[in-house]
C-alpha cells in the first residue's frame, strides 16, 4: 500500500510504502479510491486536534473504495462492495480498515469521489441542523466560513429543508460561489457589518439559526442578532479564539448556545448516524444534493492540499485520488 505519512508534527507528509492492513474482528478492509481533505486533518498535522495519533502516522478521516476483506463478525459488508468510512486516522492512503459502525454502503448513483466527502462536511451539516437546531422550512440561518467544506454543505441541508439561508464569507469570489451552492443572500464579513446586515435582511427579527465554526468575533457579534428563540451552533473556532458566551445573552432573548460535535455523536449514537447518511445518501442518489468539489489531486500531492486549506484558498472540498 501507499500513503501520505506525517513523520514529524508540522512537518512535510511523504510518500511511504508498505504492507497493506489486516481487518481484526468487526472491521472492514477498504481498498481506496478517493479520500477527503478536511481542516481538521491540517490541525492533526500541525499537532493541534484533540486527538494526537502516534508518530508516524498518515491523516485523513474520510475515505471511500472497494472492500478487499472482512474481520470476523462483520455481517453488513462483503468483498466486493462498493463503501465509504469515516476512520480515526489513516485516509491518506491506498488501503484503510474501519469498523463496520462507521462504514455505508456506496448506493447507485453516487459516485466515490461523492461518498468521500459526505462524511465531516455533510455529516455535521444534517447533524446540527435537524439534530441540534430542529431547523424549520421558512426560518433564516445565517453561514459562517460559508465557502468551505462544512460550510458549503450546510448551505444546500438548509436549504433542502427550506429555511433562508445568509452566507458569510470573506471575498466576492467566494460570495458567488456560496451563491451557486444556493444561498438566498451573501455578506462580505471583511467589507461589511455583519450585524447590520442581517438585521437589514431580516427586516430587524435576526437570526432564527447561527452556523459557527470560527468563534472569536463573529460569535460575539452573533448573540447580539439572533432572532427570538435563535440558536448558536458551535461547531468549532477556525479563528483561533473560543468565545466566552455571557449568559444573560441568552436569558433575554430565550436563545440558545448548542454545541455540535457530530465525530462524538456518531460514535455515541451510531444508529442514529447511519440514518442521517441513509438519508443524505438518498438525496445524492436521487440528484437532489451535489457535493461541490472544487479540486482534485492525486494521493501524492495531499501536501498541497492541506498547505491550500492552512492559506483559505479552498472553496467546497478538495479530493485525493488514490487509484
Amino acid at each position: 500500500m501507499r500513503s501520505m505519512q506525517v513523520d514529524e508534527l508540522g512537518g512535510p507528509l511523504t510518500l511511504r510504502e508498505g504492507p497493506p492492513p489486516s481487518p481484526a474482528a468487526g472491521e472492514v478492509h477498504i481498498a481506496v479510491t478517493r479520500s477527503g481533505v478536511n481542516y481538521p486533518d491540517l490541525l492533526v498535522v500541525q499537532g493541534l486536534y484533540q486527538a494526537r495519533p502516534p508518530l508516524p502516522f498518515a491523516p485523513g478521516f474520510e475515505v471511500a473504495g472497494v472492500v478487499a476483506a472482512v474481520g470476523g463478525e462483520v455481517s453488513r459488508f462483503s468483498i466486493g462492495d462498493r463503501v465509504m468510512a469515516f476512520v480515526p486516522i489513516g485516509g491518506y492512503a491506498t488501503d484503510v480498515c474501519a469498523a463496520e459502525d462507521v462504514v455505508f454502503a456506496i448506493p447507485d448513483g453516487v459516485s466515490d469521489e461523492q461518498a468521500a466527502v459526505l462524511p465531516i462536511a455533510y455529516g455535521t451539516a444534517y447533524h446540527a441542523l435537524f439534530d441540534r437546531a430542529a431547523l424549520g422550512a421558512g426560518e433564516t440561518v445565517v453561514v459562517f466560513g460559508a465557502s468551505g467544506g462544512v460550510g458549503v454543505a450546510t448551505v444546500q441541508v438548509a436549504k433542502m429543508i427550506g429555511a433562508e439561508v445568509i452566507a458569510c464569507v470573506g471575498t466576492e469570489e467566494k460570495g458567488a460561489f456560496t451563491r451557486d451552492a444556493g444561498a438566498d443572500q451573501v455578506i462580505i464579513s471583511t467589507a461589511e457589518d455583519v450585524r447590520s446586515r442581517v438585521l437589514e435582511i431580516t427586516d430587524g427579527n435576526g437570526a432564527d439559526v447561527v452556523v459557527d465554526p470560527v468563534g472569536g468575533d463573529a460569535a460575539d457579534a452573533a448573540l447580539r442578532y439572533l432572532a427570538w428563540r435563535g440558536r448558536l451552533l458551535i461547531i468549532g473556532f477556525t479563528s483561533g479564539r473560543i468565545p466566552e458566551i455571557p449568559a444573560n445573552r441568552l436569558l433575554l432573548k430565550g436563545t440558545s448556545a448548542v454545541g455540535v460535535f457530530w465525530g462524538r455523536f456518531a460514535e455515541r449514537e451510531p444508529e442514529a448516524n447511519r440514518a442521517n447518511f441513509e438519508a443524505l445518501l438518498a438525496w445524492v442518489a436521487e440528484g437532489r444534493l451535489g457535493p461541490l468539489i472544487s479540486e482534485r489531486l492525486p494521493l501524492e500531492r495531499a501536501g498541497e492540499a492541506l498547505t491550500a486549506l492552512a492559506e483559505r484558498r479552498v472553496v467546497g472540498k478538495v479530493v485525493l485520488e488514490s487509484q
